[in-house]
């Protein structure tokens, strides 16, 4: 398993514009079901800062096939008129589950 994961501080107020350029929509919904569960969390601090993770069930050469048939890079390009600056983006392998 895969926890993809980017942290972003988002330009003052734009986490409405910011979630309704993530989505990959309708036609990209078959693919983005390999992720389960997937989070949006802010800053309790500052809403500005918002983490995105999700958790794929599949090796890195899956993630890979998979998020260039989402269009990840356009999507990436739909998000980025609402960031003010990447902290963090990557995929991390899941080692260990406690709880």
């Amino acid at each position: 398993m895969i926890c993809t994961l980017t942290a972003r501080r988002l330009k003052p107020g734009a986490y409405d514009a910011f979630r309704a350029a993530w989505d990959p929509g309708d036609s990209a919904a078959e693919v983005i079901e390999r992720w389960r569960p997937i989070y949006h969390v802010r800053d309790v601090g500052d809403p500005d800062v918002v983490i995105s993770f999700g958790f794929f069930n599949g090796s890195s050469e899956e993630l890979a096939e998979v998020q260039a048939r989402a269009g990840r890079g356009d999507q990436v390009a739909r998000i980025a008129q609402n960031v003010e600056e990447v902290l963090l983006d990557g995929a991390y392998e899941v080692v260990e589950k406690l709880g």
